[in-house]
């Protein structure tokens, strides 16, 4: 079945309903570089997630020279979701792994509400179906697969590349799913959602994924020395329990992390060796953390290291010549402004200084200098000083005073240090600008495109035809199963299993896992059998050949 989808091609697809997946308002020509007929036999999508431009410009002035992304402009994305102008972060991972429009929280499943002018609408029967998304494809074309993520592993964006469910915040589901999507490399954050325990996202259901990986044959790394030491083909590192600290932090607080660069250099190396090429997804993900507490400092950090892995690609790239590298923010968020009410007047005159100058007294984000508050709130001052603001004016004082807990200190420090640094926020969630599209080698993407055209460019590169693979993977169970008996086994409600019965024959099928069980013995499908909003399971054609002893 690995090479099975291999040399499906997008061309001649039937479309599945267009599941509304990219009728723009304003359909502006997107064209690719073709210097020659090839197609790339690797690929690599990066994410830095809601990272508007004027964040990355911020990011250019305090480094003082050019982004390593800045030589890979190639245009911008159209980035709203399928009931907003402003999307969630779900829905534009969805887009853009799936080439589907979708609703804020869901992941890798269609929408059921769009409301978006230029969007087509989605038929009732097909509200939260599962959709195959690219690295499924790349990994039934043969080619190895990977994610890196600086969040937890489960968090909404790597999700949407590698899980599907109606709720991004599912991690007991999001992680059992990834485990058994027989991914190759998986590295970034979140342990604890592997993991029996009694923290906020520890597994309610008992089971211990770290064994099940090792089962699998991972290596199962939890350290920058464990990682670099890793020869395996496949490797799972899990380096906190729940997100990565900032990258400008890391060096202060763990020391022991990889940097996002770090863990995207050793997933290619890894992954290269496949001789079918690979697939795989990058994401800096807390750029958009940062953004939401409004924090220059931590979004500049990350914008930083989330260049310096972009730069490790395009390293690759050129050396490989034959491997396309696409990096993109999924949104926009916070409103940044260069400038704000202090430069009304004078701000054609206001120096580059002015903006970058408190930044660059910042030793530590805003994450990570509030990680030194005491509990009595005794040391605000020393706390303000590694956020970059010392020599405390009577009334920065003064409002530093005010702030009863740490999230009140936090949102002051924010706000002190903006007004020192001449920069604007307009709100502490996300935005619905366009944002800017980046790219680089075999058949690179160039223009201005929908979110959902990245996912279809990419697919149509590795040759896999999306609404075909959905097909395959993803088959309503009754419909499945017509003439076998069809029911759930719910003894224990954390973890149903789909039991069909036919000719004496009975096959369970656990969900979220890529397994059949017959007489106690194991087959391995390929693909998760999923369960949706509507309580209705989906199952990969497989399993309707296992059900019918042809397997």
């Amino acid at each position: 079945m690995r090479k099975k989808l291999a040399g499906i091609t997008l061309a001649g697809a039937v479309a599945l309903a267009s599941f509304g997946a990219g009728n723009s308002l304003i359909q502006t020509e997107a064209k690719v570089e073709r210097k020659s007929a090839k197609k790339p036999q690797n690929v690599i999508m990066m994410v830095m997630d809601g990272t508007s431009s004027n964040a990355t410009t911020l990011a250019r002035w305090y480094k003082g020279k050019p982004l390593h992304m800045d030589q890979l402009m190639a245009g911008g994305v159209r980035a709203y979701s399928a009931e907003s102008a402003i999307t969630d972060s779900a829905p534009a991972a969805t887009a853009l792994a799936t080439g589907n429009k979708s609703n804020s929280g869901y992941v890798g499943v269609l929408p059921s509400v769009v409301n978006t002018p230029g969007v087509k609408s989605v038929e009732k029967e097909d509200q939260f179906r599962p959709v195959a998304n690219v690295l499924e494809g790349a990994k039934l074309s043969g080619r190895a697969t990977g994610i890196v993520a600086t969040s937890e592993i489960q968090h909404a964006t790597p999700a949407g590349f590698s899980a599907h469910n109606y709720s991004r915040d599912d991690f007991q589901t999001l992680a059992e799913q990834q485990v058994y999507q027989n991914i190759d490399v998986v590295l970034g954050g979140g342990k604890q959602s592997l993991l029996p325990g009694k923290e906020e996202k520890s597994r309610k259901d008992g089971e211990n994924l770290v064994n099940v990986l090792n089962k699998k044959g991972y290596d199962f790394v939890e350290n920058k020395k464990e990682l670099e030491q890793s020869r395996a083909k496949k490797i799972w590192g899990s380096f906190a329990d729940r997100d990565l600290a900032y990258d400008m932090d890391r060096p202060q607080t763990k020391a022991e992390q990889p940097k996002l660069s770090e863990m995207t250099n050793k997933a290619i190396t890894t992954l290269s060796k496949d001789k079918d090429g690979f697939f795989l997804f990058v994401e800096g993900s807390k750029t958009d953390w940062a953004a939401h507490a409004n924090d220059p400092v931590g979004m500049i950090s990350d914008v930083l290291a989330f260049d310096e892995a972009v730069d490790k690609a395009v390293e690759f790239a050129k050396k490989d010549g034959n491997t396309m590298v696409i990096a993109i923010a999924d949104h926009g968020n916070s409103g940044l402004s260069i400038g704000n009410a202090n430069t009304t007047k004078g701000y054609d005159t206001t120096p580059v200084s002015a903006y970058i100058d408190p930044l660059k007294k910042a030793k530590m984000t805003l994450e990570g200098a509030t990680s030194k508050l005491k509990e009595d709130l005794s040391n605000k001052e020393e706390v303000a000083a590694l956020y970059g603001l010392s020599n405390l004016t009577s009334e920065e004082k003064a409002q530093l005073t005010k702030a009863r807990d740490k999230k009140e200190m936090s949102a002051t420090l924010s706000k002190l240090l903006a007004n020192r640094a001449n920069l604007g926020f307009t709100t502490g969630g996300h935005t619905g600008e366009d944002v800017f599209l980046y790219s680089y080698g075999v058949n690179r993407p160039t223009g201005h495109f929908d979110n959902t055209d990245i996912a279809k460019h990419m697919a149509k590169s590795m040759n896999i035809n999306l609404n075909e693979l959905t097909n395959e993977l993803f088959i309503e169970a009754n419909k499945a199963f017509k003439g076998s008996n069809v029911a759930v086994d719910s003894k224990d409600k954390n973890n149903p299993v789909l039991v069909v019965t036919n000719n004496k024959r009975t096959v369970r099928f656990p969900v979220n896992k890529n397994i059949a069980i017959v007489n106690g013995k194991e087959i391995q499908m390929n693909s998760v059998v999923i369960q949706d909003k509507k309580n209705r399971f989906f199952v990969p054609k497989q399993a309707q050949q296992i059900v019918k002893n042809e397997k």
